[in-house]
């Protein structure tokens, strides 16, 4: 069968829902196709490790509400292939797209534990929440690998809802690299007080998955039995159509200020787009919430000829049991830090210098504040730390 659209998205995660959004809402009378591998419309992310977690929302809930767009849903598909030429996209059950414009917005793909097993599961999608689910009974010992973003949003998770678990990960703190080493101290010590087992300096690198349970075999030589193991250990973009394509490439689908490809008649947004940001003066690829949002809403306008450039700061927040943070720009203990402490360790600011300027702030347990932490990022002369001159208020 064969399709034709105004505007075709490939993608059915927050971005290719944001984009059909905008582009509805710039282009009344447009006709709007989206492709999705997953068979559940466009769906909220993060309460996958948050909220779903604490019974603040439910599956059903975070629905998007995609289809009220009018865009024409096709789901459990997978694209295999995009002739620019003729812009036209075809997919694994035979099908054809047609398009004027067209947004890749296919995210990235989880990194995986070198083996598998239905006891084994890589995080990123809402069935691999429920497979999770089933398997994280009061109780089960979980093994979640990596002490990232989404390893430390699932352990505070798994362990609220009665698992014992044990995070599994390569360096020497939980978010190793992202905060200062006084509160990744901090951090690591308030997870062993909620009952968190940490193996820090250490990978998984072989297991094998039975019917009851999983044994783990790490890099430094120890062996761990538990019920069933997690693997929150990044992603890497899918990149693969926009290769096919030939379209450019580097740590993701470069773009440019309207978030169009190196093809005139291709954008792409979200996890796999490579974009620059001139208030930090460098290129980035971001996987989080708001610039899927951020990116899908521009994609979209500019598709539509109703854009401008793309100029946000990248923007995320957790939480990690009853703490929580917002942060802006970049998180990178390798910069020159300064902490402003209100309560050590429970609420602060810390500010992340280069060259005497902001590039990133982190916001812990202070709320209200993204956009003044926008600004001074933004700021084109130097901050002056000691007297901490325009210091973020620790309360809105």
């Amino acid at each position: 069968m064969e399709h034709a659209y105004d505007y075709l998205i490939i993608g059915g995660g927050m971005a290719g829902d944001a984009a059909a959004k905008a582009i509805r809402a710039a282009d009344a009378s447009a006709s709007i196709g989206l492709v999705s591998a997953e068979t559940s419309p466009p769906y909220e992310r993060p309460p996958l490790s948050k909220a779903l977690w604490k019974g603040d929302k439910s599956l059903e809930s975070i629905d998007l509400g995609t289809a009220a767009t009018g865009a024409q849903l096709h789901l459990g598909r997978h694209v295999q292939a995009i002739d620019p030429a003729s812009r036209r996209a075809s997919d694994d059950h035979g099908d054809h797209y047609r398009y004027d414009r067209l947004l890749l917005a296919t995210g990235a793909t989880p990194r995986q534990l070198p083996f598998a097993g239905d006891r084994v599961v890589a995080f990123r999608t809402a069935d691999d929440y429920r497979r999770l689910r089933r398997l994280a009974v009061a109780g089960a010992h979980i093994a979640v690998a990596g002490g990232g973003f989404i390893g430390s949003e699932l352990a505070a998770s798994l362990s609220g809802a009665g698992c014992k678990v044990t995070m599994i990960f390569p360096g020497a703190s939980i978010g190793g690299g992202r905060y200062p080493p006084t509160l990744a101290a901090f951090l690591d010590d308030y997870y062993r007080e909620h009952g968190v087992q940490l193996l820090s300096g250490a990978r998984v690198v072989e297991g094998s998955a039975g019917e009851d349970g999983v044994e783990l075999v790490l890099s430094d030589g120890r062996r761990l039995r538990v019920d069933a193991v997690v693997a929150g250990l990044g992603v890497t973009p899918d990149i693969a159509l926009a290769t096919q394509a030939g379209l450019t490439v580097d740590d993701g689908v470069v773009v440019d200020a309207q978030l169009r490809t190196s093809d005139p008649y291709i954008w792409a947004a979200g996890d796999m787009a490579n974009f620059y940001n001139p208030s930090l003066g460098r290129r980035l690829r971001v996987e989080h919430e708001n610039a899927a949002v951020e990116m899908g809403t521009h994609a979209g306008r500019a598709m539509a000829d109703a854009g401008g450039d793309y100029a946000t700061l990248p923007y995320f927040y957790s939480d990690l049991f009853d703490l929580g943070y917002e942060a802006v720009g970049l998180l990178d203990a390798r910069l020159h830090l300064v902490e402003d402490w209100s309560e050590p360790h429970r609420k602060g600011v810390v500010y992340y210098l280069d060259g005497g300027r902001v590039r990133g702030v982190l916001l812990w347990n202070v709320w209200g504040q993204v956009d003044a932490a926008r600004e001074l990022i933004a700021q084109a002369g130097p901050w002056e730390p000691p007297s901490l001159r325009g210091r973020i208020p620790h309360d809105g």
